[in-house]
């Protein structure tokens, strides 16, 4: 089962999908971290994550670019956190320079879903603003926008936190 969970920052996103892990099995769940470390704000957002998964018997793996065979343990239930922080590792490493970084992230995402139970995905919504970023964000954001699209065609069940309310979108 693929769920993705789409939001904007602060919307709730996070908790509620942590809250359908917990009506996972106990013992295969896994939290597969994306944000890299890269300053204070980073940690603190690391920490409060941290904090509210406490005790409730999640793995952590930390991947911040590629989820291709990642290794997890077959069968279990995945909480991927989240799409935004691992396309951002990508977008800007220059070894995926000239990939099609849409297709090569969908598709890594889409081989962790097949070795998995269930896979709940975290995305992020930064498309509502209508306001121009530059060349270079502006590109960041196309290509995020198409993972989230290809990810919502594959996903069993798609749902938005908005004001942290779950709205069923499929």
């Amino acid at each position: 089962m693929l769920h993705l969970i789409i939001g904007g920052s602060g919307s709730g996103k996070s908790g509620y999908a942590e809250k359908l892990m917990m009506d996972e099995p106990e013992g295969s769940r896994v939290y597969v971290a994306t944000m890299r470390p890269w300053d204070q704000e980073c940690r603190e957002k690391i920490e409060k994550h941290q904090k509210a998964r406490r005790g409730k018997g999640f793995a952590t793996v930390e991947c911040y670019d590629r989820v291709r065979g990642l290794l997890v343990p077959w069968g279990c239930s995945v909480l991927l956190e989240c799409v935004g922080n691992l396309l951002t590792n990508v977008f800007y490493d220059q070894k995926y320079s000239g990939k099609d970084m849409a297709q090569m992230v969908t598709e890594d995402i889409l081989d962790l879903q097949n070795r998995t139970r269930t896979l709940i995905i975290v995305t992020n919504d930064i498309f509502s603003d209508g306001l121009f970023y530059g060349v270079q964000t502006e590109a960041y954001r196309a290509v995020l926008g198409q993972v989230n699209k290809n990810l919502a065609r594959a996903a069993d069940r798609v749902t938005e936190v908005v004001y942290g309310i779950p709205v069923a979108v499929r």
